[in-house]
């Protein structure tokens, strides 16, 4: 045998073995391979390629309120006004604005919330306020979360295009009431209590300001 014949097979000898220890370590991948897994994003429908069906029930509102109940036709209705709208996108600001106006009354600084709250409402912060401060007594409050968040009632008057949405709350917070001498009378910085509120915003759909405004408050 020459010497090239030999050194093919050697070559070749190694070229098997070298192939075998890959498939080894990597494995093999022979006959049918299933598909792809979708990704936690994809709907049962974008799964099998299918486009969604228009007309079916909205969960953006659904989610929240039971179907076919007067909350439901309601927020439905402020949709058809101004179809950006979203339920969701509701919720997350209401959640935000009640750390904010939650905050600004109990330290005092409620000129800041004036956009945001009906005059009604703004007036009536506004003396508490000032009595507050009349009898020399002050808050240090801090905001901890907002424990609870459901979506209430919603109503819309199609007149004049007024919607009203109801949020109930339970947040959570510390707050030291002080009085004029700087005694504490009230409260602890270190116990976290749960405060309970339903506040109502409103807001005229399809116009060009955004804000939604308190204009009303219970517990």
């Amino acid at each position: 045998m020459n010497m090239p014949i030999v050194q093919l097979l050697v070559l070749a000898g190694i070229a098997i073995f070298l192939i075998l220890r890959l498939r080894s370590v990597l494995g093999s991948r022979d006959g049918f391979e299933k598909p792809p897994v979708p990704g936690p994003g994809q709907s049962p429908e974008q799964r099998r390629g299918f486009e969604v069906i228009e007309g079916g029930p909205d969960h953006d509102i659904i989610d929240h309120v039971p179907e076919g109940s007067p909350s439901a036709e309601a927020l439905a209705k402020m949709k058809r006004i101004e179809p950006s709208f979203s339920v969701g996108e509701f919720l997350s600001g209401a959640r935000g604005a009640y750390e904010m106006i939650l905050m600004g009354f109990e330290r005092g600084d409620i000129e800041a919330l004036k956009p945001f709250l009906a005059d009604d409402v703004y007036e009536t912060f506004a003396e508490v306020v000032e009595a507050r401060h009349d009898q020399g007594i002050t808050i240090e409050a801090e905001f901890v979360g907002v424990r609870e968040l459901a979506l209430v009632e919603a109503t819309f008057d199609e007149a004049d295009k007024l919607a009203e949405i109801t949020v109930r709350y339970v947040g959570e917070l510390t707050s030291v009431v002080k009085n004029a001498e700087g005694e504490l009378i009230e409260g602890s910085a270190t116990s976290v209590k749960r405060q309970k509120d339903v506040w109502t915003f409103g807001r005229n759909m399809g116009s060009d300001d955004p804000n939604w405004q308190l204009v009303a408050t219970d517990e």
